[in-house]
């Protein structure tokens, strides 16, 4: 099957196998998303590059697609979106791919599909109940039970950058609220975090990677901002984890690649707020990478087509 990941800078794209109950992905590719230049011409390029796919590779049976936006599962369309990808919301994905392809076509919120693929396929294989953390540029996630995705009433469940912390309450979130984490537990808001607090004697962060290599030459106040941004996601997992009782907890993403540092302030903010029955869940990094939300949007297909 034709598998797709659309986000706002690039459209990836792989061929995923089926053998034995695993799967696969294969002649991986992909194409700037150029979200500015609007939702309809994005839709536009992303149905046309998967006409081209199918057509070149006419075995393929069916496309799962994962998609950054508020996804509406029973339809494939676009709910909602931010300002990332102007017009994106309202978009009739699912739709557009199935004519342009003559395909079915099953389409998952990109987070989600993520979180699905490796709680089945990857770091979180063999767990019944998997929470996955995605801390990049952003913060999301998703809920896993057995294999399908919690996706709530209004399909975004899973925003687990939008719970409160008590380290952020005036900084603001990318959702225009106040308090939450993803304001300074994401890459890009630890960077802003960062800057707001700096003195003269601390120069300026352009991005997570210069930040990061101020704390590892050792600045204080970018030390500082690893660890406490660290422990306060660390806390947050333990409170999610105290209610929904994980098997393990996944976490991917830019942030996740900061070092000892950071893994090691997650562990105690888990360890200080995790209820004493929960206090060995594994604390996982992601292990498949760029194609967890490939193999998630397959496996979403696949189980939709039983």
């Amino acid at each position: 099957m034709l598998a797709l990941d659309i986000g706002g800078t690039k459209v990836a794209w792989g061929l995923v196998r089926v053998r034995a109950r695993r799967l696969s992905a294969s002649q991986r590719g992909s194409v700037p998303t150029s979200a500015w230049e609007g939702g309809p011409e994005v839709a536009r390029r992303v149905t046309e590059l998967a006409r081209r796919l199918v057509a070149d590779n006419p075995g393929v049976d069916g496309v799962g697609v994962a998609s950054a936006g508020v996804v509406d599962p029973a339809s494939g369309a676009i709910v909602s979106a931010t300002g990332t990808m102007p017009g994106w919301a309202g978009t009739p994905l699912g739709a557009a791919l199935a004519e342009a392809t003559g395909r079915p076509v099953a389409v998952l919120n990109d987070v989600h599909a993520h979180g699905l693929g490796e709680a089945v396929l990857g770091a979180g294989r063999g767990f019944g109940t998997v929470l996955s953390f995605a801390v990049g540029t952003g913060l999301g996630g998703a809920l896993v039970h057995h294999g399908s995705v919690f996706q709530g009433d209004h399909h975004i469940a899973g925003h687990f950058g939008h719970v409160h912390h008590h380290f952020a309450p005036d900084m603001e979130c990318s959702c225009g609220r106040s308090g939450h984490i993803e304001a300074f537990c994401s890459g890009s808001g630890i960077v802003r975090w960062y800057n707001s607090l700096r003195g003269g004697a601390d120069p300026q962060a352009r991005d997570g990677r210069g930040l990061q290599e101020l704390a590892d030459g050792g600045n204080a106040l970018a030390a500082t901002c690893f660890e406490r941004s660290g422990y306060a996601l660390g806390e947050a997992v333990a409170s999610l984890s105290n209610c929904v009782d994980p098997g393990a907890v996944v976490l991917s993403g830019s942030m996740t690649k900061s070092g000892p540092r950071w893994w090691d302030a997650l562990r105690l903010g888990y360890a200080a707020g995790a209820m004493t029955p929960l206090a060995g869940v594994p604390l996982l990094p992601g292990a498949l990478g760029g194609d967890a939300p490939l193999l998630g949007a397959a496996l979403e297909f696949l189980s939709r087509e039983q």
